[in-house]
């Protein structure tokens, strides 16, 4: 059974059917809510970061919750930096996500406590980038930043022989550096 088109800003998007229970042994309430946490989980994880296509918002660390509290979904979410301008894109995601899971009505809440940090990216999310052609931020380098020591490995190359060229790059949560030996530019993504 269809649950019929959804009309988004960029069109209209059929919603796939929803499963049928018919022959399944009736659950008990506690693990229709886990399945449907896990569901709504799995749908919102897979949402991919609209300034950073080859990273899902739970490689970033974005995704911070899913609960489900009388039938009723709620994803919580954090955005890297205040102000950032992908959270809007999204949170419209996660909601078409869901929807298309056969999860429909679900909130999704932006949790700005506590902040995000670069220890939240996965070491998934960490590989993603460097074979993006983004240098990961490094482990511990967000205190040697402040003092001028930091070293930026080189994406492209591995070397450490590079030189930040911009405090902002492409966007606001990354910086423009550029390797001196490849003399290959790339993103930083900023520790914080």
């Amino acid at each position: 059974m269809s649950r019929g088109p959804f009309t988004s800003p960029w069109g209209e998007v059929e919603i796939a059917p929803a499963i049928s229970g018919e022959g399944a042994a009736p659950a008990s309430p506690v693990s229709e809510t886990e399945d449907l946490r896990r569901r709504a989980w799995a749908a919102a994880a897979a949402v991919v970061d609209p300034e950073l296509p080859v990273l899902t918002i739970a490689d970033l660390g974005v995704l911070r919750d899913v609960t489900v509290r009388d039938g009723q979904v709620e994803v919580a979410i954090t955005p890297t930096y205040s102000g950032c301008p992908a959270m809007n894109v999204i949170a419209l995601e996660i909601g078409l996500a869901l929807d298309r899971a056969g999860i429909g009505g679900a909130q999704v809440r932006t949790v700005l406590s506590p902040a995000w940090t670069t220890a939240w990216l996965t070491p998934e999310g960490r590989r993603k980038l460097a074979a993006y052609g983004v240098a990961p931020p490094q482990n511990g380098a967000g205190r040697r930043a402040l003092f001028g020591a930091e070293t930026v490995l080189c994406p492209q190359c591995g070397s450490v022989h590079t030189e930040r060229l911009s405090e902002f790059g492409s966007t606001s949560c990354k910086a423009l550096w550029r390797c001196t030996d490849c003399r290959e530019p790339f993103d930083y993504f900023k520790c914080h």
